[in-house]
């Protein structure tokens, strides 16, 4: 008698491991940008691929893909500056710890449009959400929420933080298309593509891959020396521009 039950219990058990979960595949158009001296920017194409989809959430537009390009990070210090008898000098500075140099994001729509702002903190996505941690003491609760405005407001005005809510889109019922800007002063380095799905606002898969940022040419070269030789590369600078100045003031000189 117990055995016909044990047999139905068992199945009934396995049937949630037989739905089968959404997968996401990208890959980048290519996995290295070369920084030449002549560089003005770049665009980053990233493709993808969902699998195990349901068609009718897919169709109703459910699925939601967030595409974000992380630059190296490092600590970033902000600085205020204020007027002190009639000179501008730096009052008061906070820095904070290991922020991403660079950051370009793409998305189906807008991220807030996506996600509940809880999700999106925790896995830090968007500019607004980037996890700021000043290093020391903060002091007044007020000067950390100043202090991280104005450097998500930094950033953004010189190009190194840019988004574009609609940045990818379907070019099929399973594939995406995703493209990302590099600005033209993009730090040098190892940056990460991530890319994430979610599902009726839930996240459901990351994906992420990694994009080399070199110099070549005669700035690599002059980068390398500045690093591995500083001494004779600050010998070797003020003997160039000494020589500079002296060849300018002879051929420039009055008869």
């Amino acid at each position: 008698m117990l055995t016909p039950f044990a047999a139905k219990a068992q199945v009934l058990l396995d049937q949630p491991e037989t739905a089968s979960r959404e997968t996401m595949e990208i890959g980048s158009s290519t996995s290295e940008i070369a920084i030449t001296s002549d560089f003005a920017g770049a665009d980053l194409t990233i493709f993808g691929a969902l699998s195990n989809t349901d068609e009718l959430l897919l169709a109703i537009g459910q699925y939601d893909i967030v595409v974000v390009l992380e630059g190296p990070r490092e600590n970033a210090t902000v600085r205020r500056k204020e007027r002190v008898f009639g000179i501008w000098v730096n009052t008061r500075s906070m820095t904070f710890e290991r922020v991403p140099e660079a950051y370009s994001l793409s998305s189906t729509r807008a991220i807030d449009n996506i996600t509940a702002p809880l999700e999106l903190n925790d896995r830090g996505i968007g500019m607004d959400h980037i996890p700021l941690t000043p290093i020391g003491s903060v002091g007044n609760a007020a000067n950390l929420t100043e202090f991280r405005q104005a450097f998500r407001r930094l950033q953004e005005a010189s190009g190194l933080y840019e988004r574009d809510p609609s940045g990818v889109r379907f070019v099929s019922s399973s594939l995406f298309k995703a493209s990302l800007r590099l600005p033209a002063d993009v730090p040098n380095g190892v940056h990460t593509v991530r890319a994430y799905l979610f599902k009726s606002g839930k996240f459901i898969t990351e994906k992420s891959l990694p994009l080399r940022v070199i110099k070549t040419g005669i700035e690599q070269t002059i980068t390398d020396a500045a690093h591995e030789r500083p001494i004779t590369y600050g010998i070797f600078s003020v003997l160039l521009a000494v020589f500079t100045g002296w060849t300018a003031s002879y051929i420039f000189r009055k008869n």
